[in-house]
């Protein structure tokens, strides 16, 4: 029986060969000491390649946003983020749980953030409000499908967040797939924010880790609040080399996987009975809506898997499809074929 065709996530990928190699080659020490020299090479290159002074190596993207919100927030205080955004979506409200910090999540359209949203939300220093200091942006944004939020209006939200005196923090999961679709350097799509988090166990392909960077005291300051949540790692050369093949490697490779989801989100846009979201695929996530004839996003995956291909049940009428390092352009074309013969056109 042929492989099942993965698409839930790019979260699924398996270190190659070569990355394998790497990991069984690196030189490592005591992290927790400072002592990894091949951490130490790793928060180095992305520090630079990312254009801030200092990069922290952790374990997750969820620990790095949340060191992130940490780093700008106080018990007490608030900061403002797009409704679907990872950090209010999929962290558990950890930046309640841990540090006794409030969010206040604002519904958009697309996923895009903008100053007439904000404006009327940022409180200052009345005694009976939280105080707000710190927004948080998402790009790409995952549950707007994988889209890039424009660079100019990040740029222009960014500046009117820091004249109101508060901090800006991007979650920069796949921040690896907006520099690919745009053509702007990370350093460039960085520039604005004081702190920035990316995974490297998305499309990149590596098995664990992320990053945060920032100015230099601050990231020091990380480094305490990593410990703290339990993220102070030992011999972590193993993970990080990891990482940086990624890094050297399989960056420029996330073209294919945008080429790939085309591939897909064109056969979306020419099946009767599904709707593409906003009509439009930016990168590697294809995300999808259901006629009500479909049967719903739960039994349509389970169809498809029984077809040979596994899609993410999104909510009760949306499908999610990743592209990644495990998927070859022909299978792209057989999860088209899948998907035109599995619809019939609704009555």
């Amino acid at each position: 029986m042929p492989a099942v065709i993965d698409l839930r996530s790019d979260t699924l990928t398996k270190p190659t060969p070569a990355m394998r190699e790497a990991m069984f080659a690196a030189e490592v020490g005591d992290d927790v000491f400072g002592e990894d020299p091949t951490v130490n090479r790793l928060q180095q290159r992305v520090a630079e390649l990312l254009g801030k002074e200092a990069a922290l190596f952790v374990p997750s993207g969820t620990m790095g946003n949340q060191i992130g919100v940490r780093l700008h927030c106080q018990p007490g205080d608030e900061f403002l983020c797009e409704a679907d955004c990872h950090i209010y979506h999929y962290e558990q409200a950890a930046y309640a749980q841990l540090f006794g910090v409030a969010t206040r999540p604002i519904a958009t359209p697309d996923g895009r953030l903008t100053i007439d949203a904000i404006a009327p939300l940022v409180r200052g220093t009345d005694i009976h409000h939280p105080r707000t200091k710190l927004l948080c942006l998402e790009n790409t944004h995952n549950r707007h499908g994988g889209r890039v939020v424009p660079q100019e209006a990040i740029a222009e939200v960014c500046r009117w967040a820091k004249e109101q005196g508060l901090a800006c923090h991007l979650d920069g999961a796949r921040l690896w797939n907006a520099s690919i679709a745009t053509g702007l350097t990370p350093a460039e799509l960085c520039e604005p924010f004081d702190t920035v988090s990316v995974c490297f166990s998305k499309g990149l392909g590596a098995p664990v880790g992320s990053a945060i960077v920032g100015p230099s005291d601050k990231i020091t300051e990380a480094v305490r609040v990593r410990k703290v949540m339990g993220g102070g790692l030992r011999q972590a050369g193993v993970l990080a080399a990891a990482a940086l093949h990624a890094l050297e490697h399989q960056f420029d490779r996330l073209e294919q996987d945008h080429a790939n989801a085309q591939i897909i989100a064109d056969a979306v846009r020419a099946t009767p009975g599904l709707r593409l979201v906003a009509g439009r695929c930016d990168t590697n996530i294809i995300m999808f809506e259901l006629d009500p004839s479909l049967g719903g996003a739960t039994a349509y995956c389970r169809e498809l898997r029984e077809r040979g291909v596994q899609m993410y049940a999104f909510g009760p009428d949306k499908v999610r499809a990743v592209t990644h390092l495990g998927v070859t352009r022909e299978q792209a074309e057989t999860t088209a074929a899948i998907l035109a013969a599995r619809v019939t056109t609704p009555a």
